[in-house]
């Protein structure tokens, strides 16, 4: 679920929002860091923050991003988006709009959530050139009071079966699914993880 893939200068810095800041935090060093001149945080209320956060996920991150550094005219967002096809969409709107020119953009998301977003990016945006990346935790250290490792599963067993089932919806570009992580994703259902399945 994670690509790895190697960071390249591009137009633009597109941070998905979450229920976890360190995705806008890490989105912000990019920034700071010289890979693009230009951040995008996108995200209103997702399954995570909707009746538990008062301020949108894109608004959390810019605020972070702010904070550390960022010049206010270097961040552009998005607040409407409720899942990461509206990500995608809502902010091509926006572009567009604004007419921003952007051709190649860094992906910023939560570790496994890489192959996902890139996988939706490809399907509705595919003229233009993308990376995904995320902050550099590991998989053991990735929890935290907040965040549970039992919610992080729960989560992830979700994000692996919309993998499986988006492209047949025409959501999100096909992917290459080694057995083996079929397997592990069949055991961890037969072991209650269950919770952000897509209803039969």
């Amino acid at each position: 679920m994670q690509l790895n893939h190697n960071l390249q200068k591009a137009d633009t810095i597109l941070a998905l929002g979450s229920h976890d800041l360190r995705v806008g935090e890490y989105a912000a060093q990019l920034y700071l860091d010289g890979w693009a001149p230009f951040i995008i945080c996108s995200g209103g209320f997702g399954n995570q923050t909707r009746g538990i956060w008062q301020e949108t996920e894109a608004e959390k991150f810019a605020h972070i991003a702010r904070e550390k550094g960022v010049p206010q005219d270097s961040i552009l967002v998005e607040n409407q988006s409720t899942n990461t096809g509206e990500n995608i969409l809502f902010t091509r709107k926006l572009i567009e709009e604004k007419n921003f020119k952007a051709e190649s953009f860094i992906l910023v998301h939560k570790p496994y959530m890489e192959r996902r977003a890139y996988a939706t990016f490809r399907k509705l945006w595919p003229e233009k050139q993308v990376l995904v990346t995320s902050p550099p935790i590991p998989f053991l250290q990735y929890p935290t009071i907040e965040i549970r490792m039992e919610d992080v599963i729960h989560i992830m067993v979700g994000d692996f079966q919309r993998i499986l089932v988006y492209p047949l919806k025409g959501f999100q570009t096909p992917q290459e699914v080694p057995e083996r992580a079929q397997e592990a994703y069949k055991a961890l259902v037969k072991r209650g993880f269950t919770e952000h399945l897509l209803p039969k």
